[in-house]
Parts: C-alpha cells; structure tokens; sequence
C-alpha cells in the first residue's frame, strides 16, 4: 500500500518508521527548514531524535505529491491544523480514506476531528481516528503497542485495521468513533491534573482516585456526546488515560508537573517545544460539560490552573473540599 503520513512530528515520525517496514510512505513535512534538515541528515532531530530514517521512506514538502498516487492519507497534525489539513486535502483533487491520529477538540469551536472532517472534506471519503495508548519514542522502537482505529464505517475500520496492523504495532477495529476522540482528548486534561499530584507529592493513591475519578468525567462527557461504554473502558478511553497520567514521556503530566512547581504556562509550553494538547482542549472540555449540564471537576479545577492564575495549592485543595457523594452519582 502506498500512503500518505501528513504532519511530521513525533508520532507521525514514529508511525512512518513502523509502517515504513511494510507500505510504501510519503512523509509530508510542513516546514522547509525541518525537511531540509532531515533530507540532509535522515533522522527528525526536532521532534525524534535517534532514529534513522530509511532512504525507503520519502520525504516531501509537497502535500499534493504527497497525496498524487496515495491509497489512504493518514494526517498527525495538531488539532489545531487540522481544519486547514483536511482543507488541503480536498483542494488537492485526491479522495484517499482518511484517519487523523490528533487527540482533542478544535479551540475555538469546541468540536471533535469528525465533526471538522465532515465540515472540510468531501461526503464520500472514508474517515476515522486512531487512538490509544502510544508514546511516538516507544513505537519507534518498535516496542509492543495497542491502540484503536475507530470509524463510523464498520467495515472500513476492519478493513484497514488489518491492513496496518502488525505484531508489534496491533491494531483493534471499533465503529464508535465519537468515543475513541472522547477518550483521546480528554485524558489529555486529566493527565495534567495527575502530574500536578505528583508534582505536590501526593502519592499513589492520589494518582489513582484521580485517574479513576478522571475516567467518571470522560465517561460522563463521553456518553452524553455519543459514545459507549465499552469504549471508555477500552484502549482508547482507561487504557489512553493511564499511560499519559502514568509515563514519564507524557508531555501533558509534565505540564502538571511544571505548574506544581509555580512555572507560568508559557515558560513551561516553551521549555517542552511541542503541542500539549490538554492546555488547548480544557477550556473546550469545560464548555461542553457546562453546555450539557455534566459536573466536570478536575476539568474545572485545571481550567483555573491554566488560565485563572489559581496556584496548583488551591485547586486541589478545591478538589479535595467537595461534598463527599455516592460514587457512581453523576
């Protein structure tokens, strides 16, 4: 199969080197000064360093060619390009499937990646996410990983799980694909919540009320969205969420880890140099659970923590001051 990996950061680097192996990849890079300097070096020292990049995989600044003889596009931007990504696409004349692999909600319309696909591209494109738990540096060493290709589509998700998946890079096939992107975006938001926990010494136990309250939010969000059940107990919903609040390699835990130790936002979305999605979607995250009448606390709490200056103290002593309640209540 001949496809199209736009977007390279770190996960779209680490997906070309494992389906490298096996398809043949156009790797569209974005910025002329990165994609000279990976030309000229083979390896993506911005984003994963390390890692060589066979002569194999071709690399191109140029998203049509990129796309001219493409059987599927599989788009690993930030959330917030993908509007202008999938509008790119559709300007281009070509109609490859497409799967994003971003995790969050648009800023500032507070809608899921399915929701701006359906905006941007054409009806009759075959679309889905791909979600789960996965840090780009572990895949690219091709170490064992489980994530979801979730698609409204049944049979399209079956279809082109089986053709990505492999040994060490499984695959798992699902039709719920408001709740993959639920469970992707939202744990995003709660992981920043768990590095701020640690970052206060905390402990484990606090780590794991935390994941397993963090997990009531995204459920309750998630359903009321239009997802399942079996999805947020799944790869894509509990699995995502512990790795992210768990793994020294989550970008959005060190942003947590960072605000417990007092660093304004910018200086710490400076010192880590690439997108944490969970700063982005929080405050899209908090307006649907206030839309929709869902009782989000940690969300609230990190809300305050970014952009009400709260210290990491306060919010979670405002965590730990609420009512105590049933634990199933909503």
């Amino acid at each position: 199969m001949r496809a199209a990996i736009l977007g390279a950061g770190a996960w779209g680097t680490a997906l070309a080197l494992s389906l490298g192996a096996r398809h043949h990849i156009a790797l569209w890079v974005w910025d002329a000064g990165q994609l000279e300097a990976m030309r000229r070096r083979r390896v993506n020292a911005s984003f994963l360093p390390g890692f060589p990049i066979p002569e194999r995989i071709e690399l191109t600044g140029d998203l049509e060619a990129a796309l001219s003889d493409a059987e599927l596009a599989l788009v690993v931007v930030p959330t917030s390009a993908l509007r202008a990504t999938f509008r790119s696409i559709a300007g281009s004349g070509r109609r490859p499937p497409v799967i994003w692999a971003s995790k969050g909600f648009e800023a500032e319309s507070a809608r899921l990646p399915h929701q701006v696909a359906e905006e941007e591209l054409p009806a009759d494109v075959p679309r889905a996410v791909l979600s789960g738990p996965s840090f780009a540096v572990e895949v690219a060493r091709g170490l064992p990983t489980a994530i979801t290709l979730a698609s409204n589509d049944h049979r399209f998700a079956v279809e082109t799980a089986r053709l990505l998946h492999s040994p060490r890079l499984r695959i798992y096939s699902s039709d719920d694909l408001v709740g993959a992107e639920v469970g992707g975006a939202v744990k995003n938001v709660i992981a920043i919540a768990a590095g701020v926990a640690d970052g206060l010494g905390f402990g484990h136990n606090a780590r794991a009320a935390l994941i397993t309250r963090g997990l009531a939010e995204i459920t309750r969000l998630g359903l009321q969205l239009g997802g399942r059940m079996e999805t947020f107990m799944g790869l894509a919903g509990a699995g995502d969420l512990i790795l992210t609040c768990t793994g020294d390699l989550s970008r959005n835990r060190r942003v947590g880890l960072l605000l417990a130790a007092s660093r304004p936002l910018h200086a710490i979305l400076d010192e880590i140099g690439q997108v944490a999605e969970g700063v982005h979607t929080a405050r899209a995250v908090r307006s649907l659970a206030h839309k929709h009448g869902i009782e989000m606390p940690i969300t609230d709490a990190v809300c305050r923590l970014l952009f009400e200056e709260y210290s990491a103290t306060a919010a979670v002593e405002e965590l730990l001051s609420r009512e105590p309640k049933a634990e199933n209540a909503p």
